[in-house]
């Protein structure tokens, strides 16, 4: 008789378990320090994030899985694989330079951001963000993605007496308890229909389900993706997007933007390319036509934003990041048309760890601007360069990277990619409404990029930034530098080895 009890691999399941620990680390230290001591939370947490994510270079020398079935010991419930990591890079690295500029955040906030939940929180979130990847099975997929966003959602309300926070709070909860509810029926239904939750053996048994259960099950798929476009804010699901990064602070809507999309986008990857390939035609094409939608309306709310509107550089990043999912959706739908999907998905990959890096750069910078002009308007960078050359430069940089244009040529290789993606898997129309798309969002990343060089009407404000802000521009900037002269590293380490 084979014996239950398993052994687990520790070094598999490192990353989100030190996130995790840490996070309960943090939250006991909070009671016995004093309140002048309360700061070194932040730098554990810091350090947290930075050991998570260093325990990730044992892991690339060969796949790791554990949780697995006894009876089977290929079918696991976690694998740390190449996409594993790939995401796990993303998430704990943007989660460190999130971390970083909320050192900062909280140190201006006048205690209104009580710092012991505030830690406790994002370690929490980032330790389900840091799941997510791994999971192969539909409860621990679901489970992940709670443990992600359940943390985030009190973060976007936790500042006192802000109604401008609750509210955005409210939408974002209401719209991802939507979003869960809506996957938790789908996947009930992907159950009854195959009698299982790993997604090898969904995608193995889906295909020859009994006459009788076919309906449930292909009503299981369209309620489980339609969960996970809420997750990834794609259009008509991205209304909580701009209100809730305004309400949230500076540095959730930044983690929001980048590890809030990894954690939807592998769990969408993971449900379609993994669980369901055998319903490829039925959610490559809805997955195009949400691409083209997503895209145009990001595209087309960043354009119609006002420079003097209050927090209209946020709201700027925030209706660009709706815009960016687009431009992230296209690769996976790609995917259900293509004979090598494992490409069309590094594409994704490759344009993620592109945006991720630059985006949170050029949150990084808005921080810092934000700390002398609390209602951070997009009029509030004109003249920036005379104020901060090296600050206009990287935030120019950044603009111009997002927008795909050099010397950003990292935003430009991503943007071919994912081009190339949707060329090659025969979907010629999306990718001229992609074209038309880009040359959107060019308008409005080239008109904030001109504002940084443009003269003021009195003296420059000073800039100057805190140490931890400092550090995170730094380090997108050196990240976004190196990228750029030397693209092809990406796509060669978003090998994802899925398949």
């Amino acid at each position: 008789m084979s014996s239950l009890v398993q052994s687990v691999d520790w070094l598999a399941i490192a990353p989100p378990t030190i996130a995790a620990v840490v996070g309960l680390v943090v939250l006991v230290a909070d009671l016995f320090l004093a309140e002048s001591r309360k700061p070194l939370l932040g730098w554990i947490a810091v350090a947290g994030l930075a050991a998570a994510a260093l325990m990730l270079l044992p892991l690339l020398d060969a796949d790791h899985s554990t949780f697995c079935l006894v009876g089977d010991t290929q079918v696991c419930s976690y694998t740390a694989d190449r996409f594993t990591l790939v995401i796990q890079f993303l998430v704990l690295g943007g989660a460190l330079l999130c971390a970083l500029l909320s050192v900062t955040a909280l140190k201006d906030s006048g205690k209104r951001l009580p710092e012991g939940e505030y830690w406790f929180l994002f370690l929490s979130s980032a330790a389900g963000a840091a799941l997510l990847p791994a999971s192969r099975d539909l409860a621990t997929l679901v489970v992940a993605l709670e443990v992600a966003s359940l943390p985030a959602f009190a973060l976007v309300g936790l500042r006192h007496g802000d109604r401008r926070s609750s509210e955005a709070a409210l939408k974002f909860f209401l719209s991802s308890v939507t979003a869960t509810a809506v996957s938790l029926l789908g996947i009930s239904f992907v159950y009854a229909a195959t009698g299982t939750l790993h997604l090898t053996r969904v995608a193995e048994r889906i295909q020859d389900v009994d006459g009788q259960l076919a309906t449930l099950a292909q009503t299981g798929v369209v309620l489980t993706l339609v969960g996970f476009a809420f997750k990834t804010a794609a259009v008509p699901f991205h209304f909580w997007v701009p209100d809730t990064y305004v309400g949230a602070p500076l540095p959730i809507a930044a983690y929001l933007s980048v590890i809030g999309k990894a954690v939807g986008f592998s769990g969408l990857i993971l449900v379609t390319v993994v669980a369901l390939p055998s319903y490829a035609d039925a959610w490559a094409p809805a997955l195009a036509v949400l691409a083209a939608l997503t895209m145009t309306v990001g595209n087309v709310g960043a354009l119609r934003q006002q420079s003097t509107r209050a927090y209209s550089a946020v709201r700027l990043l925030a209706w660009s990041s709706v815009g960016q999912a687009g431009y992230l959706l296209v690769p996976i739908a790609a995917a259900g048309y293509s004979d090598d999907p494992e490409t069309s998905v590094g594409s994704t990959l490759a344009y993620a760890l592109m945006y991720g890096a630059v985006n949170l750069g050029a949150f990084s910078v808005a921080a810092l601007v934000g700390r002398a002009h609390r209602l951070n308007r997009v009029a509030d960078y004109r003249g920036l360069y005379a104020a901060s050359p090296l600050t206009a430069l990287l935030m120019g940089f950044f603009l111009l990277c997002l927008a795909g244009l050099p010397p950003g040529v990292i935003g430009l290789f991503a943007k071919v990619t994912v081009f190339a993606a949707a060329v090659d898997a025969g979907l010629g129309w999306l990718a001229v409404v992609m074209a038309v798309n880009v040359v959107i969002a060019l308008v409005y990343y080239l008109r904030w990029t001109a504002l940084l060089f443009r003269a003021t009407d009195g003296e420059p404000v000073r800039h100057r930034g805190p140490a931890p802000v400092t550090v995170a521009i730094a380090l997108t900037a050196v990240l976004g530098v190196a990228l750029s002269g030397a693209p092809q590293l990406v796509l060669r380490f978003t090998d994802t080895g899925l398949f």
